[in-house]
């Protein structure tokens, strides 16, 4: 039965980080979530046992998601964290369904003590069966063939590498391989970014340390091997381990063994290794910066996700995901996207994949004065490229047509058009000093056909 997995609810990233190390160490499987929106997000994709979440938190307090857990997954215990001052009000947050309350500064005998209270009277709903893929958008046919790759994958206990872009969601296909694998969707599930910390330090996080094993080991230090023993370990961005490291890994994976920093104990462990990249390993073997053995060992099962601009059908879906949990988020309402909109984000080839959309849409939301996105909403890189693609369109069409009128010696009427139409525009910047909204108000254009022409007619600041 599936005891361990809380999510942790807090708007302060550095309460957020102590909660989650403190029950990590403590072999509870923890996700973290900033807010109330981004909290509901989580619950959606996947099941959990306990929510400790933050009494006041911006848009979504934490009564507000109680009482939405309370409706929707009455299962689900929830515990708020709150400042002495609002004890009173904790208390009958108790009445409308909390399992418990803890005051700030939490002591960390209390919170194991109410999380296991808590736990224990969980009860499972009945002849529930966990979708890996649940909360996942992917309709293209191209995420339909990585998820039944997944499902099958998901019966082994073959290491698997996850191959794509920055952004495509290797994080997320990771947590559905460890939910679809029968033998440890009860166990925890582990991460580290392994290009985010250097060598040294890198080394205590995978295999921990013992005190004294160097300046600032303090106290002995589990390892994420340790932590994820039975279950699942993804180690992101796998490229950045150094040979001395990468021998160590290797070891692991072969042996299942290895010893923590100034340790000469050795130690076992059982896990799935998930190791995921956004670069090409057969070019770094090539190169001499990775082990031809580690390669090998971890392209055992490799999965390659598709950039977003190879699942182009799955865009409408992601648009309308990200609009409402932004929506949510902000206290907005907005409805869509225009046509304009929709077509500019097509165009665009988002070369920051799902990561870059939900960040342009989440930054549209916020600046939106409408019920739906209008196209001054998008950046102007998105903006821009969309222009670009329809200027491409149109360039080719007017070159067609002026070979036809060369051929019959005729004047072509846009160069005959576009010197006055420079001029205009570029007396009417200087009058508003270039001020690209005032102008294209006063051209009666919009601001980012404005943009259009400032490009194609090749007008620049050193035009003034």
């Amino acid at each position: 039965m599936e005891r361990n997995r809380i999510l942790v609810v807090d708007d302060d990233p550095l309460i957020r980080g102590s909660l989650y190390e403190m029950l990590r160490g403590r072999r509870y499987e923890v996700e973290m979530a900033s807010d109330g929106a981004e909290a509901i997000d989580h619950l959606k994709r996947r099941s959990f046992q306990l929510v400790l979440a933050d009494w006041k938190m911006p848009q979504m307090d934490g009564l507000a998601l109680l009482s939405y857990i309370k409706r929707q997954y009455p299962d689900v215990s929830v515990i708020l964290i709150t400042g002495f001052g609002n004890v009173t009000s904790a208390v009958e947050a108790m009445r409308q369904g909390a399992f418990d309350y803890l005051t700030k500064p939490i002591q960390p005998e209390d919170l194991e003590e109410t999380i296991a209270r808590a736990l224990a009277q969980y009860t499972p709903p009945a002849d529930t069966i966990e979708d890996p893929f649940s909360g996942i958008i992917g309709q293209d046919p191209s995420m339909q063939k990585l998820f039944s790759m997944v499902r099958s994958v998901a019966h082994s206990q073959a290491t698997v590498l996850l191959e794509g872009e920055s952004g495509t969601g290797k994080r997320i296909i990771a947590q559905a391989i460890h939910r679809a694998d029968p033998k440890r969707r009860h166990q925890p599930f582990v991460e580290i970014s392994c290009g985010a910390l250097p060598e040294t330090l890198l080394e205590s996080e995978l295999f921990g340390h013992v005190k004294g094993s160097f300046t600032g080991a303090i106290r002995d230090k589990q390892g994420r091997f340790e932590v994820a023993n039975g279950g699942t370990i993804l180690l992101d961005e796998i490229d950045a381990f150094t040979p001395a490291l990468q021998v160590k890994l290797l070891r692991v994976i072969q042996e299942r063994l290895y010893e923590r920093v100034g340790d000469t104990r050795t130690m076992r462990v059982d896990v799935r290794l998930i190791a995921a990249t956004n670069r090409t390993l057969a070019d770094l073997v090539k190169e001499g910066k990775f082990r031809e053995d580690l390669f090998y060992r971890l392209h055992v099962i490799a999965l390659r996700l598709p950039a977003l601009r190879e699942r182009k059908s799955d865009l409408p879906l992601l648009i309308q995901h990200f609009i409402e949990r932004s929506s949510r988020a902000m206290g907005k309402t907005i409805n869509g996207v225009s046509g304009e909109v929709m077509q500019a984000l097509t165009a665009y080839a988002w070369p920051g994949n799902i990561r870059e959309l939900e960040n342009v849409i989440e930054r549209a939301v916020i600046l939106a004065q409408h019920p739906r996105l209008e196209l001054e909403d998008l950046p102007e890189e998105t903006r821009f490229h969309a222009d670009a693609t329809a200027m491409a369109v149109d360039d080719r069409e007017e070159e067609a047509a002026a070979a036809e009128s060369k051929s019959d010696g005729g004047v072509q009427l846009k160069d005959a058009l576009k010197s006055p139409e420079r001029d205009i525009i570029l007396k009417v910047l200087a009058d508003v000093r270039w001020n690209r909204s005032e102008a294209a108000k006063r051209l009666g254009i919009h601001r980012s056909t404005l943009y259009h022409k400032i490009r194609q007619l090749g007008i620049h600041t050193s035009s003034q």
